[in-house]
């Protein structure tokens, strides 16, 4: 059960400009707070509960974190929940901030 939806930084810009993504942050909100990417939802992991992810009708959840490992815990505790949650963006804020990508705070 390892099987996951890498997206790439390009889809994952893509998929934030055209709203067919819900990006989930899934750092600590001490984290968020400092960097996040624009229009990500901040669900952390030490207090992870899928169900607080309430995607519009054809979304996808992608998962994001500071360097991409939380992410796949995000995804199998998902999956133990018994929702459909299967992406990341390995890259996560590690890549998008070394691409000059821009962030927010607060």
């Amino acid at each position: 059960m390892s099987d996951q939806r890498d997206f790439t930084l390009d889809e994952v810009k893509e998929g934030l400009a055209s709203r067919s993504i819900l990006l989930v942050d899934v750092r600590e909100p001490h984290e968020f707070a400092v960097a996040h990417i624009p229009g990500a939802l901040n669900v952390p992991l030490s207090t992870f509960d899928p169900g607080e992810i309430a995607p519009q009708p054809g979304q996808t959840v992608v998962f994001s974190c500071r360097s991409g490992v939380r992410t796949l815990k995000a995804i199998a505790a998902s999956r133990a929940a018994g929702f459909p949650y299967d992406a990341h963006y390995p890259g996560s804020m590690l890549e998008w901030t070394a691409a000059g990508e821009p962030i927010e705070a607060g």
